[in-house]
């Protein structure tokens, strides 16, 4: 008979707080359907079935945790993604980043840096990446790592020029990488002003002060709780008049923070802190 993974709600909470207490990573409030069915498939990859099994191979297994960190933690993410934003962007953000003599962005919830690439790519093409800082930060070092290299798999490339364009590219998208085998390789002018960093956004506090906030699709897999601790964190890191960036199933149209912000662009989920 074939055994299924199982994680009823009190168990699932002793594997969070031990996850919290053991290794620094608070999941309790990220969306429960969302977290369990990670979890779930998790156990169901490595062959655990109960809760208890999972916590003894997370206490006993120094190659679990990683894992369990990379599969629960949500890694998806594309060049330009929802090019109308970006175009969005460079129509109505930029122009105003402009003015400043030294910008800061921080990329919150990078995963593999597709679109810290994306955002290197508009600014020098605007004129502005030589004196701009692109943190770019996210709770999982491994996806970090992969940031850093800049590679991403050369058959991604069609989709992503289209999105290119779309978003109001102004060169041959093909020139800021070299292709190799099944990889491309981005330029590496394009990250010397990037800093990569682990951070938690809700256990993390501020750690500079910003022009631009980006946090796209993040923020759908928290709770309530969570996504109001978010935005008190993006409104404390940003500068009076800077911009805050949201995926578009994101708003802070309930969040008790939205009086500290103005809809710049309420379809692409662009606002700036008035207060």
């Amino acid at each position: 008979m074939e055994k299924f993974a199982e994680l009823p709600n009190e168990h699932m909470d002793k594997i969070l707080i031990l996850v919290d207490r053991r290794f620094g990573y608070d999941f309790t409030g990220y969306a429960r359907a969302s977290i369990r069915r990670r979890i779930l498939g998790f156990m169901g990859r490595s062959g655990i079935y109960t809760a208890s099994e999972l916590e003894y191979h997370l206490l006993n297994d120094e190659t679990c945790f990683p894992r369990f960190l990379q599969y629960v933690t949500v890694n998806v993410t594309e060049m330009f993604r929802d090019p109308g934003f970006y175009k969005a962007l460079r129509e109505n953000v930029i122009p105003q980043l402009a003015s400043y003599p030294f910008i800061k962005i921080w990329h919150a919830g990078c995963s593999t840096g597709e679109e810290v690439y994306s955002m290197a790519i508009l600014l020098q093409e605007e004129g502005l990446l030589e004196r701009t800082k692109l943190y770019a930060t996210d709770i999982n070092s491994y996806v970090l790592g992969k940031a850093k290299q800049g590679i991403f798999p050369l058959r991604y490339m069609q989709d992503y020029t289209r999105n290119y364009r779309n978003s109001g590219g102004k060169e041959v998208f093909s020139s800021y990488y070299t292709a190799k085998y099944d990889n491309v390789l981005f330029d590496a002018s394009l990250k010397k002003n990037m800093v990569f960093a682990l951070h938690n956004l809700t256990a993390d506090g501020s750690f500079n002060e910003f022009n631009l906030i980006l946090c796209r699709n993040v923020m759908i897999y928290f709770d309530r709780a969570f996504q109001q601790k978010c935005v008190d964190l993006f409104r404390q890191s940003l500068c009076l008049l800077g911009y805050l960036g949201l995926g578009t199933k994101e708003s802070l149209a309930f969040n008790d923070n939205a009086r500290a912000f103005e809809a710049v662009d309420q379809r692409w989920r662009t606002y700036r802190r008035i207060k």
